[in-house]
């Protein structure tokens, strides 16, 4: 009898597969690889082993859980004597996308030499999917081709490689093979500081919702979400955005005291959620475009294999050319002219910059 291994994207998704009846093991990946450092050169367990450690600084889980987690998956992965075919299920979002080529990755360096590899993406989630969709899925499963597993092996090269235009250059060729694939790394771009501001199109997105009267954390991680293609980012991430915009000192949003935000543990998380959040003034300063956000805060971010260092130089994304480069802020670049012209040098028109686009 043919075995079948089984790999989607978490915990509810694996639930519903068994629930449906889908034959063979179902494991869940987990790992939120849009956040936090994620060097693609690295072998599978000693990734795992840092993709733990940061999961558990930022307080999303306990790194013993998480460890043993990661180990158990990757042990699974790494000897498939056991199973004839493996099937990926995944959706469409940033999340699984990076999930997906991270795996088709792996199993295209011989670690599936000999097995059937099919992958199902849906567009939307898993969980709501009845029995009768899943299996129709399940049953016109198609085989991943090998322009599929060439295309991911250059896609997580390119998530992991200290340049972002690695993935820029990506983007340019045809990415068809994949046909999620090209929108998940164009929104994974849109995470990098904004050269109009400084912010990253969440962290933007957050402010505006919170200035239009969403004054709750969940109220406004539900109105974010609504902003979104195609949905990745889950509520406890989002609440360390809050934490990142606030701190006693330069804070764009506090509580409406005036109180930092602190990301919630499990204890005080209903008390979080339905706290009311406020902007402060320099966070409507940052929001106009009026200064930039990345110049003045102090916090280190990962994205993907690039460290995004504070300061006005650096990778910035733009939104209105939606390309990455390397410069000044918008906000600098005015304040430098403005110095210019009152020190007697020529009057010099700067033209004025849109705020990000949004699509519909």
């Amino acid at each position: 009898m043919t075995q079948r291994l089984n790999i989607t994207n978490g915990d509810s998704a694996a639930a519903t597969l068994s629930e449906a009846g889908v034959e063979g093991k179902i494991i869940p990946w987990r790992d939120v690889l849009h956040e936090g450092p994620v060097d693609s050169s690295l072998s599978l367990e000693a990734l795992s082993k840092e993709r733990a450690r940061f999961i558990s600084e930022q307080g999303w889980d306990d790194f013993a859980h998480v460890s043993g987690s990661f180990t158990e998956r990757d042990r699974v992965i790494r000897h498939l004597d056991y199973f004839d075919e493996v099937v990926l299920w995944f959706e469409d979002d940033l999340y699984d996308q990076l999930q997906l080529i991270q795996l088709l990755d792996f199993l295209a360096r011989g670690a599936a030499r000999g097995k059937t590899l099919s992958v199902i993406v849906v567009d939307g989630y898993i969980p709501p999917l009845s029995a009768t969709q899943l299996k129709h899925l399940d049953k016109t499963r198609p085989r991943v081709t090998q322009e599929q597993l060439e295309l991911a092996k250059r896609a997580w090269k390119a998530f992991g490689s200290a340049d972002p235009t690695s993935i820029s250059k990506l983007l340019d060729e045809s990415t068809s093979a994949l046909p999620y694939l090209a929108p998940a790394l164009r929104r994974h771009l849109e995470e990098f500081p904004s050269s109009v501001n400084g912010l990253s199109r969440s962290e933007h997105e957050a402010l505006t919702a919170i200035g239009a009267g969403h004054s709750t954390p969940v109220a406004a991680f539900l109105e974010v979400a609504t902003k979104q293609e195609s949905i990745f980012l889950g509520d406890i991430v989002f609440y360390s955005y809050l934490e990142r915009l606030s701190g006693k000192k330069d804070a764009l949003v506090t509580w409406k005291d005036g109180t930092p935000v602190i990301a919630p543990t499990s204890e005080r998380a209903r008390e979080f959620v339905e706290g009311e959040l406020m902007l402060t003034s320099l966070g409507r300063e940052v929001l106009a475009g009026n200064k930039d956000w990345h110049s003045i805060h102090n916090r280190t971010r990962w994205l993907g294999g690039v460290e995004i260092i504070p300061g006005e130089e650096g990778w910035r994304w733009d939104p209105a050319q939606r390309l990455m480069r390397r410069g000044v802020a918008a906000s600098s670049r005015k304040r430098g002219a403005a110095k210019k012209t009152k020190s007697g040098a020529p009057k010099k028109r700067i033209p004025a910059r849109r705020a990000p686009r949004k699509k519909k």
